[in-house]
């Protein structure tokens, strides 16, 4: 029996091989219709359908007596019922305030609310844990704090807390936009080069100002849209053990 252990049923393993692919395809497609909201903002109903989609597609890669189509069908129904209802919520405030829920004030005007705490299972250390992952040390610093749908907490401090801005100070607000890569790993990335309206030459120049005679050593390479070429350099250089501690 223990010799039995050790014998591969290739078949079988084929089989497993075939389902975890059929699998991995149709949760893939599936993802893909839902939409990144699926991913990112997991409200309890998409939570629920996440899970169960997960639990279909196992069973179908793993539970060899039960047919591809069976694990599918089920994969798809969820997902179509996943999709119906989000359609739905986009439609109708008030279905989607049943599926998704709505946000919850847990810290309004500076005091907190025992009621609400409690309505979304919170207690003191959950609130003050969630409080400092915002950067929030102090709650008294803290004006409203609402629990979203997805379970984060979104914070708005009090005016003498509030980081000051640009606006405040009445400076002059330089433009923004996106950096581009212009080099990644060594290699320079020639669309993202033409879309700045740079070429080779120029930006072979511009390394060279740095200290750079090639592209070879270079990580990454940003330009921002006031023309700033921002390089780093590769290091492969060992962590000093201290820092990972």
């Amino acid at each position: 029996m223990l010799n039995d252990i050790f014998v591969i049923k290739w078949i079988e393993l084929l089989d497993v091989f075939i389902r975890a692919i059929l699998s991995l395809i149709t949760l893939f497609l599936i993802t893909k219709m839902l939409g990144t909201k699926q991913v990112s903002q997991l409200s309890l109903f998409d939570y629920v359908i996440g899970i169960s989609i997960g639990n279909f597609a196992a069973e179908m890669t793993i539970n060899l007596e039960s047919q591809y189509i069976n694990g599918i069908t089920a994969v798809v129904v969820f997902g179509a019922i996943a999709y119906f209802v989000s359609f739905l919520t986009m439609k109708s405030i008030r279905l989607r305030r049943f599926f998704m829920g709505t946000p919850t004030i847990v810290i309004q005007q500076g005091k907190l609310l025992e009621k609400n705490l409690k309505k979304m299972k919170l207690d003191v250390n959950d609130l003050l844990e969630e409080c400092r992952c915002n950067g929030y040390f102090n709650i008294e610093e803290i004006e409203f704090a609402i629990m979203e749908v997805n379970g984060n907490l979104s914070i708005l401090p009090k005016g003498k807390y509030k980081p000051i801005v640009i606006g405040d100070m009445s400076l002059p607000i330089p433009k923004q936009g996106l950096c581009a890569n212009i080099i990644i790993d060594g290699k320079v990335m020639t669309n993202n080069l033409k879309l700045t309206l740079k070429d080779e030459s120029w930006l072979l120049n511009e390394i060279n100002k740095q200290g750079h005679d090639n592209y070879s050593k270079i990580l990454l390479a940003t330009l921002d849209i006031n023309n700033n070429l921002v390089i780093y350099e590769r290091n492969l250089h060992e962590v000093p053990k201290n820092f990972l501690e």
